[in-house]
């Protein structure tokens, strides 16, 4: 969990992200339109001052996330007993009582009046609010907040291009708290990014709920993904370009040939979950464990040195050992970097909450075994790195160790004198890198920047 701080003359402001991308995207606009709306400064967390306003903008994937977010508001309010706490996000939208009746949340404004939040905190303060609950249907929401964007101090920018799903699958409550699948059109985000490269952001990563399902229409033509990200290419000159989860059958041949432009990073994160056919078709998903095991050798093949994350559940309802079995062998056998392992969590309004459930321990086991498979997969493909050289963008001066970000998605450490610290925040360098920091949770390659050693 992150949170940026926002300053206006009267109150101290800070806001708490939790959750997806998507969320931070979101927390851009929450600053913003606080900004926009009063005389707000941006304040990068710098201020001694505790905050009087605490926004939360929570999370819903799981029960437990909710649960995050009361534990803050308790927190919080031990502390600040007089500060003002407002819960916004996907939580305040499905777990609305859990808040509404929750001493320490002041205001719960939900995901579709998340965009009145500086109104209604006007209102709030003038006296002129009679309830705490501030919530309608989602589906019925058709705004999708378009005009957020980076959040204070990042060098790279999360940039929602849609949002909502329109899925439904039984594992997930995600529909139920952002509404239908919804998307901002081409001309709006080729706009924005060239505004976001003004700002002289380096990397833009096009984020949503469900990107997949991009869709705007152009002169009466409808366009998809693939469109997108050709327009983003031909329109724009940002340097680095990345893309959120997809599904397998999702990565088209004609994405695919898009990564042979450079400025398309060579990166996929892929939402796949299980790689056995039952289990996918228990959960929802529309493709087979072929498909999965398709999309990653066509990836594999067409996208030179890719780096690929997948997310995997372990212990969804029903799952035999044989198919969990099957998922382990597909996994094992085929090409991808990193998974992010999620122990199967029942979240109450989902439809797999009344299947049959798999005993907590045996989720556990499973996770464990899927997490020790990554971590060494992941420590070998790091080693194939040392001796390169990758264009890294810095974007951390507040260590001594130097934090970047690969043009193909490696995390880097740097050791860098105090006078290269300073002006090379925000920079796109080349570095070698010389070796790999092995951890038992994460794998981080080493390098110097290239001139340093000439």
């Amino acid at each position: 969990m992150d949170h940026v701080d926002v300053k206006t003359q009267a109150s101290d402001f800070v806001v708490h992200t939790f959750g997806c991308k998507v969320n931070t995207y979101d927390s851009g606009l929450i600053q913003k339109n606080l900004k926009q709306n009063s005389t707000h400064t941006l304040n990068d967390g710098k201020e001694s001052a505790p905050a009087k306003i605490h926004i939360l903008n929570t999370c819903a994937v799981t029960s437990e996330a909710t649960q995050q977010a009361v534990r803050m508001i308790r927190k919080i309010k031990s502390t600040q007993p007089f500060s003002t706490i407002v819960v916004t996000g996907c939580a305040a939208q499905v777990d609305t009582d859990s808040f509404k009746n929750l001493p320490g949340a002041d205001l719960v404004v939900a995901n579709s009046h998340k965009g009145l939040l500086p109104q209604i905190l006007d209102q709030y303060f003038k006296g002129e609010v009679k309830d705490k609950v501030f919530k309608s249907n989602i589906f019925h929401k058709e705004e999708l907040e378009a005009d957020g964007g980076t959040e204070n101090v990042h060098t790279r920018s999360f940039l929602k291009i849609q949002d909502g799903c329109n899925s439904f699958c039984t594992f997930c409550i995600i529909p139920y708290a952002r509404g239908k699948s919804r998307s901002i059109p081409i001309q709006i985000l080729v706009q924005k990014i060239k505004e976001l490269e003004a700002q002289d952001i380096k990397e833009v990563v096009l984020t949503g709920v469900h990107i997949g399902d991009y869709e705007d229409q152009v002169l009466g033509q409808k366009k998809y993904l693939e469109d997108l990200v050709e327009a983003v290419l031909q329109r724009t000159t940002i340097g680095r370009i990345r893309l959120s989860s997809l599904e397998p059958i999702e990565v088209s041949p004609r994405l695919l040939e898009l990564y042979s432009n450079p400025r398309l990073c060579p990166h996929f994160h892929m939402s796949i979950q299980s790689a056995d056919t039952e289990v996918l078709a228990g959960m929802k998903r529309k493709y087979t464990s072929e498909q999965v095991q398709d999309a990653l050798h066509k990836i594999s093949e067409k996208v030179p040195g890719v780096f690929v994350g997948m997310d995997v559940i372990a212990g969804f309802p029903t799952e035999t050992d044989e198919q969990f079995e099957n998922t382990y062998k597909v996994l094992a056998e085929t090409p991808w970097t990193r998974l992010h392992v999620f122990p199967y969590s029942e979240r109450t309004g989902t439809r797999a909450v009344a299947l049959k459930q798999i005993p907590f321990h045996k989720r556990k086991e499973r996770a464990a075994r899927l997490r020790e498979l990554s971590l060494h997969r992941h420590q070998s493909e790091a080693l194939k790195h040392v001796g390169t050289v990758k264009q890294t963008l810095i974007f951390n001066t507040t260590s001594t160790k130097t934090d970047g970000l690969s043009h193909d998605y490696w995390p880097v450490k740097l050791d860098l004198g105090d006078q290269d610290r300073l002006v090379l925040n925000n920079q796109v360098r080349a570095v070698k890198i010389y070796d790999v920091q092995l951890t038992n949770s994460d794998v981080i390659l080493l390098g110097r920047l290239v001139h340093a050693e000439n």
